[in-house]
């Protein structure tokens, strides 16, 4: 098995009795538990395919050790380059949609949010208007499969970006990829896992791609949104629906990149992608579109 030849060159877990379990979840690594009688680790093994969807191994090595040292993220024990990374096991119980969405949660999530944003910078910058063009490029150069009407919605997309460049945000150090399995709950805290995609960003991001992510009503954003802030912000509201719906845009091109790509993994890309970007449709089409766009440019 190719994991225990990597950990036998990991000179921490390596000459020892241990035991080793594959973790689920993982579409771009593999991630396995090492209990070892000095304690639980987890071993991230890279997938081959991170150079067409924007993800830079020595920058989530070095974004995993500023999340660790923000208090957010868990320790950085090895990192074998273009190999795998070593970090601590944290003991708790993975988030689920649900868990995001329940009441009690969103006021956690924002303030798991604040701490890692208001920790040191990461390495590299992450803009999902950038990252979606980078996508549709390589989608264009492999032949890849392209969604019915992706192109026609470009147009708004230059206008939802315009709109936002009005109170353009500073950037904080964002996970930019908050899915529910990437928060784990210890029982008295949150903790953020996965820093594959992390960067610099606009922090309404990452409440929008969260929102995204875990299905979010306009209700609940805006509690998630007012927790982050302190108080309701009607233009940071629009911001992070606005970057909610370029989340599904932008994701639906990484489906389409692994579903041409990534023939090793049993996941259906295509129709993961396909629930994004029909998401994204009904928000391009409907009709509170240009009311965001204002909002998001006005002052409160």
């Amino acid at each position: 098995m190719a994991v225990l030849e990597l950990i036998d060159r990991i000179p921490l877990l390596s000459g020892m009795p241990r035991s080793v379990e594959e973790l689920p979840g993982g579409m771009t690594n593999r991630n396995f538990k090492v209990t070892t009688d000095g304690g639980a680790y987890v071993v991230r093994v890279f997938g081959s395919e991170g150079s067409l969807l924007h993800i830079d191994r020595d920058a989530e090595h070095l974004a995993t050790l500023a999340a660790a040292e923000a208090g957010v993220g868990a320790p950085v024990h090895a990192y074998l380059p273009g190999e795998g990374l070593v970090v601590g096991f944290i003991p708790g119980r993975t988030f689920t949609e649900a868990d995001v969405r329940d009441p009690a949660n969103l006021p956690r999530v924002a303030e798991v949010c604040r701490r890692l944003h208001a920790g040191p910078r990461f390495p590299r910058d992450f803009d999902m208007f950038d990252v979606q063009r980078r996508y549709l490029a390589v989608v264009r150069e492999r032949g890849f499969r392209l969604p019915a009407r992706y192109l026609d919605f470009m147009p708004l997309v230059a206008q939802i970006q315009k709109s936002l460049q009005v109170r353009r945000e500073a950037t904080v150090p964002c996970n930019n990829d908050l899915l529910a399995g990437n928060i784990i709950d210890d029982g008295r805290r949150l903790w953020l896992i996965d820093y594959e995609y992390a960067g610099n960003n606009d922090p309404c991001f990452e409440l929008g791609n969260l929102c995204s992510e875990s299905g979010l009503s306009p209700d609940q954003l805006e509690e998630l949104v007012t927790a982050y802030y302190g108080r309701r912000l009607r233009h940071k509201i629009a911001r992070a629906r606005l970057l909610g719906l370029m989340a599904k845009y932008g994701w639906t091109l990484w489906a389409s990149i692994q579903d041409g790509a990534n023939e090793s993994l049993d996941f259906d890309f295509w129709s993961w992608g396909m629930e994004k970007y029909e998401r994204a449709v009904a928000e391009f089409t409907g009709p509170g579109l240009s009311a965001l766009m204002d909002e998001a440019a006005r002052a409160d």
